[in-house]
């Protein structure tokens, strides 16, 4: 009766529509599952344990079918095979329960399984806390067909928060290291020193974990220690791009950790392995390259004049970071390839005009522009990073106006100041504004140089000698603030651009640098070198003196203060604007505390500046009960 179809046409019932017969097959099949030799054949019927499986965790069926199914696959359990199939549809525990009592052979290839098993983040936890520990002393300690066993299944578990965190509690980090680094007779074969790699990259990436405070053996050195960084540089320049890849990928996660990041710069300072980190920038596998990136980026806050210097070089690994972000448009590498570039020092002037040279921000402006008219890429998660860092690169060509004609040239060609005045306008994308607003304040700062100012026509012999002849030319459509022709393209004038209410919207930004940043473009309209009172007028009618007073009121941070005061002070130069501001007593008293405060707590020149803005309320009538003199 239990032979071949008879067994299959059991399991047909089991999916029966109707209850009665269903709960008739799973009894007799409890019955059938008593035998072990009927185990197995139960077992190899295509579907047999995964309803049984469905059954016995069902919410619907009936509780005595839910027991039989419960009892049926606990009788199922003496056939290996059908300990795998659980777990491949959900039930593990018996498969945990064999890794942990089962006899070595067993033990072998249990774990042999579990490491090809796919697994959710939930049976990830279950599995690192179930049978970690096992896993991980076979790890030290058993043959190699063991250790490969148990590496590959802890590589399944180790890919998750939660599941890292409890290996690494379960001490697998010392081992792990040690089996990375031994050489000899006992170092593991290249392809389990790559899982190994895999592991650690896992755990450093995943687990969150302070790895400066797990100690890798007696003498308490931690993954972050100089030696330990030295021998992993050591493997990363000596073995195969796979592990190569998995091994740098360590490093970005100990460089994205503020607690680990100066420990691994200055270990790869005094290894001098910079140079040979640069150098993967052209390797041929995705992963590699793109892990070296990544670890750039990374370190370019710390290193980043290295870098520039490094790239600088002649062996070409600044063409080929540039063909990175030249290539597509939008992916995970290119967003790290552009920020790199992007963190390399802006006033490094060499690396700009070698930037120039390689035709990096002609590259850059069409991908902005693109992006910002709805391109195709608006979908990638990587999209943001992406246009930040082209942004910002593209920011870096106005730190050189003044000495390289070529980036004089480009600005003007491409009307680079219109791009940056509709980035202001990238609502949520707060380092994109800010960067947006200092490029405007360095373009805007050559204003005044590159105004032209009108030819004006000779007097004449008689005018020369007799004043009475000459007139002096009405001369229409000059720049009320420079004094000359402007233009948003060719001088960079923010009046003409239309900039100015668009700064001034970003005054009241909740992201203090973005308010900076915009004060900071403002205040190139009252600076030295332009008509200061023409200049106050036009942040007048566009309503920004009552935002920069808040700005002084606020007080968000030292230098947003430092600017409010330097820009109040020229606003109050002028004796009408100082009129309007008097005229509300609580406006002009709360002006009159925050300069008093300056002067009494900031920096010498903040005091300096916030003294003369008192004296030029002193001035002003009525004004000397108000404004106390500070002398």
């Amino acid at each position: 009766m239990a032979e071949g179809d008879m067994v299959r046409s059991i399991v047909k019932f089991l999916t029966h529509e109707h209850s009665k017969e269903r709960e008739e097959a799973v009894s007799l099949l409890y019955e059938l599952s008593k035998s072990e030799a009927l185990s197995e054949k139960i077992g190899s019927v295509n579907g047999a344990i995964l309803i049984l499986v469905g059954m016995a965790s069902s919410n619907s069926e009936n509780v005595l079918s839910i027991e039989k199914a419960d009892k049926t696959l606990e009788n199922l359990e003496s056939c290996e095979k059908n300990v795998q199939q659980m777990a491949e549809c959900g039930r593990l525990q018996p498969l945990l329960r064999l890794i942990l009592e089962g006899p070595p052979e067993t033990k072998l290839s249990m774990a042999s399984y579990l490491g090809e098993l796919v697994l959710s983040n939930d049976v990830k936890v279950l599995v690192a806390r179930s049978v970690g520990s096992s896993l991980i002393n076979v790890m030290r300690s058993g043959n190699m067909q063991s250790r490969e066993a148990a590496l590959k299944a802890l590589n399944q578990i180790s890919s998750c928060e939660a599941s890292s965190r409890l290996l690494l509690e379960a001490g697998i980090l010392p081992s792990l290291v040690k089996d990375l680094f031994t050489v000899g007779n006992n170092q593991l074969p290249m392809r389990l020193k790559e899982v190994s790699a895999t592991i650690l990259a896992n755990l450093v990436n995943n687990s969150g974990y302070d790895f400066e405070t797990i100690p890798l053996g007696p003498d308490n050195q931690t993954l972050v220690s100089e030696h330990v960084v030295h021998n992993l540089l050591h493997l990363i320049s000596n073995t195969g791009p796979a592990i190569g890849s998995k091994l740098l990928q360590v490093l970005v996660g100990l460089t994205t950790s503020p607690t680990t990041v100066l420990d691994v710069v200055s270990s790869i300072k005094s290894s001098g392995a910079t140079i040979s980190l640069i150098q993967f920038i052209e390797a041929p596998q995705l992963d590699l390259r793109m892990a070296s990136i990544k670890l750039l980026q990374n370190l370019s806050p710390h290193m980043g004049q290295e870098l520039a210097d490094s790239l600088r070089g002649t062996a070409g690994q600044l063409g080929s970071l540039i063909r990175v972000v030249s290539e597509d448009m939008g992916t995970e590498e290119q967003a790290a390839a552009i920020g790199l570039l992007a963190d390399l020092p802006e006033r490094d002037l060499g690396l700009t005009r070698l930037m120039l040279d390689e035709g990096v921000f002609h590259m850059v402006i069409p991908r902005i522009r693109k992006i910002r008219q709805g391109g195709d890429i608006r979908g990638s998660r990587f999209v943001t990073p992406y246009l930040e860092g082209l942004t910002r690169v593209l920011s870096r060509v106005t730190f050189a106006l003044a000495d390289e004609s070529a980036a004089l040239a480009l600005c003007r060609e491409e009307n680079v100041a219109a791009l940056f005045i509709e980035l202001l306008q990238a609502n949520g994308l707060d380092k994109i504004q800010m960067v947006s607003a200092m490029a405007l304040e360095n373009l805007s700062q050559e204003s005044k140089n590159l105004t032209r100012f009108p030819e004006l026509a000779s007097p004449g012999f008689c005018g020369s000698f007799f004043h009475c002849f000459s007139k002096p030319p009405v001369i229409t459509g000059l720049c009320c603030v420079h004094g000359g022709t402007c233009s948003i393209k060719e001088t960079f004038c923010l009046l003409e651009g239309q900039a100015v209410g668009k700064l001034v919207s970003l005054l009241d930004h909740r992201n203090e640098n973005v308010v900076e940043a915009s004060l900071a473009a403002l205040s190139t309209l009252i600076d030295d070198g332009v008509d200061i009172e023409r200049g106050v007028t036009v942040l007048w009618d566009a309503e920004a003196i009552k935002p920069i007073i808040d700005v002084l009121l606020e007080k968000r941070t030292e230098n947003l203060r430092r600017r409010a005061v330097w820009a109040m002070e020229r606003i109050l130069r002028t004796e009408d604007i100082a009129y309007e501001i008097s005229g509300d007593q609580n406006v002009s008293a709360n002006v009159s505390m925050a300069l008093v405060d300056a002067f009494r707590n900031s920096d010498y020149r903040t005091r300096q500046i916030a003294e003369r803005a008192l004296k030029h309320i002193d001035k002003i009538p009525k004004f000397s009960e108000v404004f106390p003199n500070t002398r």
